[in-house]
């Protein structure tokens, strides 16, 4: 099953600034990873993932379904922090997450433990009863990734995942994401640490300028000068070609 597809979709909002057409799909159980320079389009993709924003070109499917359909079924199996967590800053920790969890379609029955355990599973327990408000920006960014991963989606989508977090947080956040890959989760992440997301990603996919330019071996010796040699060569390939 294919989690993601993005099949000729994009977004421009000038000549330069936007996704161009990409092609990209995210198999069920399997994390894709998106790198790239500030600016080459990793979040306008994860919007036009999210439904966000609409393409102006192309098609987006969410497990399965055309994201033009608008079902809110499909909506509680996606889990997703883009930019920026989502917390009411006057709810606790767990309050914050009770409401999330009823959001996603989890019943008082079910919600109840969901929450339990991912306060658990990010070390979130000892925050549990503060405001949202008080956290340091890493436990706000643990909240909004508990908020995101509580549910169990089949698809999960994470833009800078890491942004906040201390080394402990980091390495919380890759066994989470390593363990809903095995339950069959298809993850799209984006960073700008190539060799953070080379230890989870079974897939790497360089944007640079609003295109999908290439992919990286995360297996591979020097990731990150084969990252600025994709980049480089396609600056190039372009300007040669405007010139």
């Amino acid at each position: 099953m294919t989690a993601l597809e993005l099949d000729g979709a994009g977004r421009m909002f000038g000549p330069d600034a936007g996704l161009r057409e990409a092609d990209l799909a995210v198999p069920a159980g399997r994390i894709h990873a998106l790198v790239g320079l500030n600016g080459a389009g990793k979040t306008t993709l994860m919007r036009l993932a999210l439904g966000m924003l609409r393409p102006d070109r192309g098609v987006v499917r969410a497990l399965g379904t055309d994201l033009r359909l608008h079902d809110p079924h499909m909506w509680a199996r996606v889990g997703h922090l883009v930019e920026h967590p989502l917390a009411y800053g006057e709810l606790t920790v767990r309050a914050n997450l009770v409401a999330a969890a009823r959001l996603h379609g989890l019943g008082r029955a079910a919600g109840r433990p969901a929450v339990e355990a991912v306060l658990e599973d990010l070390h979130l327990e000892r925050y549990a009863g503060v405001k949202a408000r008080a956290l340091s920006l890493g436990n706000l960014q643990r909240l909004g990734l508990a908020a995101a991963v509580l549910h169990r989606p089949a698809l999960l989508i994470l833009d800078e995942p890491t942004n906040g977090l201390d080394p402990s947080g980091v390495l919380l956040l890759r066994e989470h994401l390593t363990r809903m890959r095995s339950q069959g989760c298809g993850v799209l992440v984006s960073s700008h640490h190539l060799d953070e997301v080379a230890r989870v990603a079974d897939d790497i996919t360089v944007v640079n300028d609003g295109r999908l330019i290439g992919s990286l071996d995360p297996d591979g010796v020097d990731i990150e000068r084969a990252f600025f040699r994709l980049v480089h060569d396609d600056d190039a390939a372009h300007r040669e070609a405007a010139s």
